[in-house]
């Protein structure tokens, strides 16, 4: 039986508040961030924690439809757009399933050739002056990444339509602990060799410490954007194929477990996975939503492309660029 998105139409978010726990123990390990650490803040509940960030999930999520031995989508999910993006010698480069700006990948929009970049210019049409024609954008980047419906995207080139060209993330998501307190750890490093070594350049004994942290709670909260999905005018065929993609993301990802790092192993706490808003509405279990998301995607079929594109420029690393220039500069003052 097809699920029924029907008692979604009521409703602008879909809402998830989803109960976590260690797999084991009672510690873990949070994001961190440059400069910063782990991301702790107080509310009037107490001490909490950011422990995965809304950019992180959002690449989590992108890799449930992605097969890192085939370098492919998943079998079950072909058809859906994306750009495949192929070495000058054929040999698989990158996909905008696996980029973080997606379709703004400088692997597509940068290539000296810029092939990829005037087709996408063409198929936008002129949006220079005046409002965005967001059906246009929406219809070409269902046309060739899906994902950037989901995840968003935002295509910063003057050359198309000023930079203005962006959508929100229709899927976000984030983990969050509450009733935190710090769980203080540590270690070393041992050199059996020589434990006295020059700890500057790898040898010797290295004693660190580390702060991991124990919770009251752990939660995931999941936000579908339904009123932004139905805002951007496709077809209603195209909206639901959009919905049951993103519902597929969300329970691979708590079915395959939330393994974020070696010291944060996380579970689902309950095998039924309610929703916050509507309180009527239960996350389907992955063999209900493969078949319909299947369906929805042939329906879907001719909307869609997959793309093959050459990044034929060299790669170099920014310091191959600082020795040159500083070697051009030494030339031309000699």
């Amino acid at each position: 039986m097809a699920i029924d998105l029907n008692r979604l139409g009521a409703t602008h978010r879909l809402l998830f508040a989803i109960p976590l726990e260690p797999v084991q123990g009672h510690r873990f390990q949070p994001t961190g961030f440059p400069a910063l650490g782990a991301a702790t803040y107080r509310t009037k509940d107490g001490d909490s924690l950011l422990v995965e960030s809304a950019q992180s999930m959002a690449n989590r999520l992108e890799l449930m439809i992605w097969d890192d031995a085939r370098q492919d989508v998943k079998t079950d999910l072909e058809g859906i757009s994306h750009v495949r993006i192929n070495r000058k010698d054929g040999s698989f480069l990158t996909d905008t399933i696996l980029e973080s700006h997606r379709l703004n990948s400088p692997y597509l929009l940068e290539d000296s050739k810029k092939v990829f970049f005037h087709q996408l210019q063409s198929e936008l049409g002129v949006m220079e002056t005046g409002p965005i024609n967001r059906r246009k954008l929406a219809e070409v980047l269902l046309k060739y990444d899906v994902g950037s419906l989901l995840h968003g995207v935002f295509l910063a080139k003057k050359e198309l339509a000023g930079g203005r060209l962006r959508v929100a993330r229709s899927l976000s998501a984030f983990i969050e602990a509450d009733g935190v307190e710090v769980a203080p750890s540590g270690g070393v490093k041992n050199d059996h060799v020589n434990p006295q070594g020059d700890t500057k350049i790898g040898f010797g004994n290295v004693p660190f410490a580390r702060d991991e942290y124990t919770a009251a709670s752990l939660t995931l909260y999941v936000n579908l954007d339904l009123a932004q999905i139905r805002g951007f005018g496709l077809d209603e065929s195209v909206e639901r194929m959009l919905v049951l993609l993103a519902l597929f993301k969300l329970r691979a990802l708590l079915d395959a477990g939330l393994r974020l790092r070696t010291a944060c192993d996380l579970t689902v706490k309950d095998r039924v996975i309610c929703a916050s808003r509507p309180a009527d509405f239960s996350l389907p279990m992955h063999t209900e939503i493969l078949p319909d998301l299947r369906d929805a995607i042939g329906a879907c079929r001719n909307d869609m492309v997959v793309t093959s594109a050459v990044y034929a420029d060299k790669i170099k690393a920014k310091r191959d660029d600082e020795d040159k220039g500083a070697g051009e500069a030494t030339t031309s003052g000699g």
